[in-house]
């Protein structure tokens, strides 16, 4: 089984959730970049957007991306927009597994409305936002992951079952 694990996909997905899980039953440290983010810097993900707009917050998240994805024997959930930057994907592709946990917009909108926590989503249509976001990162995904789990209207236990039996098929 792959020493490091990677989750990637957008807002709402299932990555702290599901990676969480995995960690436990793996018996692997678990991190979340955007929690790491928080945690290193003392104000929330919401604070950095208005502070340094979202590209100050990209340069933030690659930094801990870079160093957490160097690490041995971990599950990582990264933030909705990690793969945007090259280097990201290089280095979650070099140093693990890359799962990425789709889910279509219905259900991500459904999971998301109502969530303040969310930068990306604070406007008039957060809906069409989480449209585009996803034509815009559907992709990229795809192109990180090794294996690629749809999250919608399942339970969590189900795709965790699903997310192990495709680990041990690697």
């Amino acid at each position: 089984m792959a020493a490091n694990i990677f989750f990637v996909g957008l807002m709402g997905a299932g990555k702290t959730t599901i990676g969480r899980i995995i960690a436990k039953h793996l018996n692997k440290a678990f991190y979340d970049s955007d929690h790491e983010i928080e945690r290193r810097t003392g104000v929330s993900i919401p604070v950095i957007f208005e502070l340094e707009k979202e590209d100050g917050f990209r340069k933030r998240e690659a930094a801990v991306i870079e160093e957490l994805s160097h690490m041995q024997d971990i599950v990582l959930a990264t933030g909705g927009g990690a793969v945007l930057l090259p280097e990201n994907r290089k280095h979650l592709m070099e140093n693990g597994t890359v799962i990425y946990l789709r889910a279509n917009v219905n259900e991500l909108w459904h999971r998301t409305r109502n969530d303040k926590h969310r930068p990306l989503l604070q406007n008039d249509n957060p809906r069409q936002r989480l449209e585009h976001l996803f034509a815009q990162r559907d992709p990229l995904y795809r192109e990180v992951a090794s294996i690629i789990v749809d999250t919608g209207g399942q339970p969590v236990n189900a795709i965790v079952h699903q997310i192990e039996q495709k680990l041990l098929s690697l």
